[in-house]
């Protein structure tokens, strides 16, 4: 099978999704399959396109993967860019898709999960792995998707979508949690203990938060996540960092949290946990694969934080852990995700 996995971007999360994207692409030509890795920002850029050799040389645009403990510098990255266009698909990634049989979005955060570049592979005609615009769009923002839990009954933390910083001002609950309303891998997030950093939380939030944060009331207790194969749950993993709450440092730095798979839960708390994360599945018109995280409170109710429509799949990522405790290898998993995808196209 011929398959373009496209990673990079101009998110917060372009390191995470290299990461994944390296790795993806290692598992399929493992498989057998050729494998380009695109940069879906920076594209190809050669003036000769032979796309049948970039297929059979299973071309690569990096062998370079890592996250550091920083975010990367995006305007960097603009600036390598040869047209210096604001496009998001860069230059041939949309005929150098339209040769493969399906494309591998190893994409997170910005346009590569909130609905967009699905939304224009759905009316392009290119097949993509993962949830379509819709439940991409739903999941991507925090309000909205507080607002479809809440309807389904699904227990959440109760919060608040504020615009600006004075209106955030009306919060008054404390411990909160501060959040950009669209994003991932905590990168904006803060747990704020107190009135007087309150407003500096907010301020960061609103950096990175499209115009709208999220804040909601603050949920002692353990971290959970529960990734979806095709809407069915896996084994609950818990995450146990070795200090303060799972941060982007913490999820992508080797050794900076301790994963434990099955999680250490009783089994009505793994089942409730499980049949929530179904849900949330189907609520949010999740497919193909997912990830949903929870805080397990004091009392053993699990409350659902956020779904993932692209759960990463770096070294140090749950799903995969997940998965191999059910005996599903990483390269197995990664023709799963596509054998699950293609089924969409089937049944249009």
């Amino acid at each position: 099978m011929r398959i373009v996995v496209l990673a990079g971007g101009t998110s917060t999360e372009r390191d995470v999704s290299i990461s994944s994207g390296l790795l993806v692409s290692a598992a399929l030509r493992e498989k057998g399959h050729e494998v380009v890795l695109l940069d879906v920002f920076t594209g190809y850029e050669q003036d000769i396109l032979d796309i049948d050799a970039l297929f059979k040389s299973n071309y690569s645009f990096t062998d370079h993967a890592g996250v550091g403990e920083t975010i990367s510098d995006i305007d960097e990255v603009r600036e390598r860019r040869r047209d210096q266009s604001n496009r998001f698909i860069g230059e041939n990634v949309i005929d150098i898709c339209s040769g493969a049989d399906i494309t591998f979005l190893a994409l997170h955060g910005g346009e590569g999960e909130n609905g967009k570049i699905q939304a224009a592979f759905d009316l392009l005609g290119l097949k993509y792995t993962g949830s379509g615009y819709l439940g991409s769009a739903l999941a991507m923002n925090k309000g909205l998707t507080k607002s479809v839990l809440v309807q389904f009954g699904i227990l959440t933390p109760a919060g608040m979508v504020y615009h600006s910083e004075e209106e955030a001002m009306a919060w008054k609950v404390f411990p909160c949690v501060v959040k950009p309303c669209s994003g991932g891998s905590s990168v904006g997030i803060s747990i704020v203990e107190n009135a007087s950093d309150f407003a500096s939380s907010v301020k960061e939030a609103f950096e990175y938060g499209d115009h709208e944060i999220v804040i909601e009331k603050y949920i002692k207790g353990r971290e959970l996540s529960v990734g979806l194969i095709g809407g069915r749950a896996l084994p609950p993993i818990e995450i146990i960092p070795n200090e303060g709450w799972y941060d982007y440092y913490t999820k992508y730095q080797a050794g900076a949290a301790r994963d434990v798979c099955p999680a250490r839960i009783s089994p009505s708390e793994e089942a409730d946990m499980k049949r929530a994360a179904e849900t949330v599945y189907k609520a949010l018109h999740l497919e193909s694969y997912a990830r949903v995280d929870f805080i397990l409170d004091e009392n053993g109710k699990p409350y659902c934080l956020e779904a993932n429509t692209l759960p990463g799949m770096t070294p140090t990522s749950l799903l995969p852990q997940e998965a191999l405790v059910e005996g599903v290898s990483y390269a197995d998993l990664c023709e799963k995700i596509i054998e699950l995808s293609l089924k969409k196209y089937e049944k249009k």
